[in-house]
């Protein structure tokens, strides 16, 4: 008895252009979702720079500082909507926070074009320059920063952390330090 074996024709793939076409057309409802949602956001006729919704960040408008509402009441918060915070160890519109401190606490940039005033800050913004010849913005002559503890927009993790020999509070539109009757002085992070 004669038995063939019979091999099987190999198969090769072949290149098909269907799926990505697919993953090319994947972004076009997520992009959608989201003009649709930003769309909704301004909708009530409010600016998006005037917004006090704690999770946005202010409008990129060049704005180096805007106001937001936060656990602490109104607050500043930097172009990224990160709560901007004063050093109580600053003297005047000098900065005494550097090296590692700078680590812990990121000085807020000045901007090239400063402008004397932003949006719903009733502070004067100005700037200093620091040791490392870098400029920082200043609101009603204090140095500002942020905290890295801050993870996500609207936190106020510094607010009352005496770190880096010092008290850290956030910032009032006005300039002065936020007062709020559920901060409570923590020290560290």
């Amino acid at each position: 008895m004669h038995v063939t074996t019979r091999t099987r024709p190999e198969i090769t793939a072949r290149p098909t252009h269907a799926g990505a076409r697919r993953r090319r057309w994947a972004f076009v409802p997520i992009a959608a979702a989201t003009l649709a949602f930003a769309a909704a956001c301004t909708a009530s006729g409010a600016s998006p720079a005037a917004s006090t919704n704690s999770m946005s960040a202010p409008a990129a408008t060049g704005a180096v500082v805007a106001t937001a509402t936060t656990g602490l009441g109104e607050t500043l918060v930097d172009g990224n909507g990160h709560t901007v915070y004063r050093f109580a160890n600053d003297t005047g519109s000098t900065s005494t926070c550097n090296g590692e401190c700078a680590n812990d606490w990121p000085p807020v940039a000045a901007p090239d074009n400063m402008p004397a005033t932003a949006p719903g800050v009733t502070a004067q913004l100005g700037s200093t320059t620091r040791d490392d010849g870098s400029k920082q913005l200043t609101v009603a002559g204090h140095p500002v920063y942020t905290f890295e503890g801050d993870t996500a927009p609207g936190q106020t993790n510094g607010n009352g952390v005496t770190l880096n020999g010092g008290r850290w509070s956030a910032v009032a539109p006005t300039g002065s330090k936020v007062s709020a009757a559920s901060s409570s002085a923590r020290s560290g992070y």
